[in-house]
């Protein structure tokens, strides 16, 4: 048995060719926005990576077949599936065993990106620790794969929407490298800073790429975390985005809502309370991160 592993045409000649690549989720494709404007902005996105000199692999289980990297038909179908399957490590290979449909989250792009040899990983933001976990225990499965898996991940730090302190003493813990990006408070997604500061700080592609080859030297198991902060043009200020996420967790708890649900919900929630605006800053920020990665990419590269 072999694991049905497939190449785009295009990640297959990087590859060859020894150019940098950078992975991107396929979660904000099947369970972030509507179609058509999810495919428009994955290949946005797409673009943002190749205007920066490297090579783009949205990753995804399609019938069973792990892809890393999608063409244009397999991005369309993608977009407008029913029922996809959202993916992490508990249930990733569940997905390719039995056939089926399934959008990777940061976690199980992570995990289809080192099985690819690809290093570097562009997405919107982090799941972490949720708030309320001391009673529910809810705990994203990417904590725990940032600390085991080797690819470093731009993110605009971790959703908002979660307990940012909570998050951080984890991340401490595992022994997870958060590194700001020319900054030194945390970013808080919507938001360019938090009251949180920063473990590390780094203000340039090649410390950042430095750093993951000496932890690769060292023989240190995991990755690192960039937390790159939202362009100052689309952030959303911390005392408008605040009660709207207080309400929005408010009214996730009057519903019961809770694990896989808890996320999507919220930022249905948010979206609508902010009429588009938080969706607005989040496509701002997912692009702003893969403009950084794939310059990231390409110092790993020597490129």
């Amino acid at each position: 048995m072999t694991l049905p592993l497939h190449f785009s045409d295009e990640v297959a000649a990087a590859r060859d060719t020894g150019a940098p690549i950078v992975a991107l989720e396929s979660t904000i494709i099947t369970h972030g926005m509507p179609f058509p404007q999810n495919v428009e902005t994955a290949r946005a996105v797409e673009a943002v990576i190749r205007e920066n000199g490297a090579v783009p692999a949205t990753i995804a289980v399609l019938d069973g077949n792990l892809h890393i990297g999608l063409n244009d038909a397999q991005l369309d179908a993608l977009g407008q599936a029913k029922g996809v399957a959202k993916l992490s490590r508990a249930d990733m290979a569940a997905c390719i065993a039995t056939g089926r449909t399934g959008a990777t989250t940061v976690a199980a792009t992570m995990i289809a990106a080192h099985l690819a040899g690809i290093v570097v990983f562009a997405t919107g933001g982090i799941g972490g620790v949720h708030r309320g976990a001391e009673t529910s225990f809810d705990i994203s499965a990417d904590l725990r794969e940032l600390s085991k898996t080797s690819v470093t991940v731009v993110a605009a730090g971790a959703k908002a929407i979660l307990d940012l302190p909570k998050t951080l003493e984890v991340l401490e813990t595992l022994g997870v490298p958060v590194i700001a990006y020319g900054q030194d408070s945390f970013p808080a997604f919507w938001s360019r800073t938090s009251d949180l500061a920063a473990p590390l700080r780094m203000d340039s592609v090649d410390q950042i790429a430095a750093a993951a080859k000496t932890r690769a030297l060292m023989g240190l198991e995991g990755g690192q975390l960039i937390a790159n902060p939202i362009p100052v043009e689309a952030e959303i200020p911390r005392e408008v985005i605040t009660p709207v996420i207080e309400e929005a967790l408010a009214a996730a708890e009057a519903d019961g809502i809770s694990a896989k649900g808890v996320t999507p919900y919220l930022l249905d929630r948010i979206f609508h309370a902010t009429d588009g605006a938080s969706l607005e800053a989040n496509i701002a920020l997912v692009k702003n991160n893969a403009r950084l990665a794939a310059k990231i990419a390409r110092s790993v590269a020597g490129a």
